[in-house]
């Protein structure tokens, strides 16, 4: 009896230094940064990771052409109510047989040539308004597309480097999980040498410590395939791994989770460049209908003004050579297929003018549902982080109550094993709420349409 007291005073020895000694190793972890296998390493900010969404994005990049290929359009479809200038020499030789204005046939050898240059001009006005009228509107679909895809590249970045924030804290929580189990494991093997230990004990603290040390590989894993794909985002070497500057997560603030979401929604149909770029298309639509209806009304216009010389004569001869003028101007009006009572094509214009109001309705419904989502899951994020960190708080207090317990027995062991397992979970818990409630604020304010380019 007096030597199994022996024995489980001495293992709760053992244990009670356990504490000091994790705090002495604890200076020696890695940070999350330092626990990748690769040296070829960039650090990046949060800031930093923005500006190259908005730079180097290759969508971004596709809608910047994109917009500057509407400005084209644009400026061509104002280019249509501009004659055109035409300059050369004209040379016409005729032989044998013609036909006078009298109507006799006549044996004719001739010739003739005309330097000079034209001006010429063929408007169908009612068309080119209504073209430069859709053009203009496309192009500020364009510009409106280009902000929308720009506040999309710019989200996307933002919760990829807080899926690498993250994945870096959860490294370290992993790695510290180690320390612990491997010092307990070590601890517990002394103490069976000793005889004082159940083997048991030992073999179940040794499982914890390689599934613990399991965690780690996978942390370390997914945290180099995070620093992939938030490279993919930016444009950048997915070779060189990324590595989030900020290792400490820390709630940040874009949308206050009081903020009522009537104030959202509303705010999100007045400012999301999605349906601006969607009223714009009905524009457009509205425009083309218009020259359907209308444009026919407008007569089309062509001019032609002629300013060189003639010359020529019977027989080769060269001579005669002198000024010519040539003036044209003309109204017309087209009516048929593409012009007056063309109703068929009328209506093809109407109908897609209805389409696309409907798409813009179906869009300001979808902008709606993503407030809607974007603000509940803020506010469940929020509690969230309440709740894990209050289980942290609990998970600590335990751990510490447990390693400080004077009585040794086989549920001495398990109780600690489970502490850690709890601290473990709990550590991550929280700082995983924290980094999806700072996706959340992204996803919520870009949800409303007013993204930042910088936190």
């Amino acid at each position: 009896m007096n030597r199994i007291t022996v024995r489980i005073g001495a293992f709760v020895l053992l244990l009670a230094v356990l504490p000091a000694k994790r705090a002495a190793g604890a200076a020696e972890v890695s940070s999350p940064g330092a626990a990748s296998s690769g040296t070829n390493q960039l650090l990046i900010d949060l800031p930093a990771a923005l500006q190259l969404a908005g730079a180097q994005n290759l969508d971004v990049r596709i809608a910047r052409e994109r917009l500057a290929v509407a400005k084209a359009n644009n400026d061509s479809a104002l280019l249509q109510f501009f004659p055109w200038l035409s300059a050369g020499v004209n040379y016409r030789r005729h032989d044998n047989l013609i036909q006078d204005t009298t109507g006799n046939i006549l044996e004719v050898h001739k010739q003739s040539y005309a330097p000079g240059g034209a001006l010429l001009a063929q408007v169908d006005l009612g068309d080119a308004i209504y073209k430069k009228l859709a053009a203009k509107q496309l192009q500020h679909a364009a510009d409106h597309g280009l902000e929308a895809q720009r506040q999309d590249s710019v989200t996307a970045a933002a919760q990829g480097y807080f899926d690498l924030a993250f994945a870096q804290a959860a490294v370290s929580v992993a790695t510290e999980a180690v320390r612990i189990s491997t010092n307990y494991e070590v601890q517990l093997q002394s103490a069976v040498e000793a005889g004082i230990a159940f083997k048991g004990d030992a073999l179940r603290v040794s499982v914890q410590a390689d599934r613990n040390r399991l965690a780690l590989r996978q942390a370390i894993e997914q945290q180099r395939v995070a620093a992939a794909q938030l490279a993919q985002r930016l444009h950048l070497d997915p070779a060189v791994e990324l590595v989030a500057r900020d290792t400490d997560l820390a709630p940040i603030t874009l949308v206050e989770t009081n903020a009522t979401l009537k104030a959202l929604v509303e705010r999100a149909i007045s400012e999301r460049p999605e349906l601006k770029r969607s009223q714009s298309l009905v524009e457009v639509a509205r425009a083309n209908k218009n020259g359907t209806l209308y444009g026919p009304l407008i007569p089309s216009i062509g001019t032609q003004v002629f300013a060189g010389g003639l010359g020529g004569g019977k027989h080769g001869d060269t001579g005669n050579f002198g000024n010519q003028e040539d003036y044209f101007i003309g109204l017309s009006w087209r009516i048929g297929p593409g012009g007056l009572f063309d109703f068929g094509r009328q209506r093809a214009a109407q109908a897609r003018l209805n389409a696309t109001r409907i798409g813009a309705e179906i869009l300001h419904d979808e902008v709606v549902r993503q407030v809607v989502e974007a603000f509940t899951r803020l506010q469940s994020q929020s509690e969230q982080i309440n709740l894990a960190r209050r289980a942290l708080t609990a998970a600590k207090e335990g751990l510490h109550l447990t390693q400080q317990r004077q009585d040794f027995g086989v549920g001495v062991v398990l109780e600690n094993i489970q502490s850690q397992q709890d601290l473990t979970r709990a550590r991550t818990d929280y700082l995983k709420a924290i980094a999806e409630f700072n996706k959340a604020q992204y996803g919520l304010s870009k949800a409303v349409g007013g993204l930042p380019i910088s936190p």
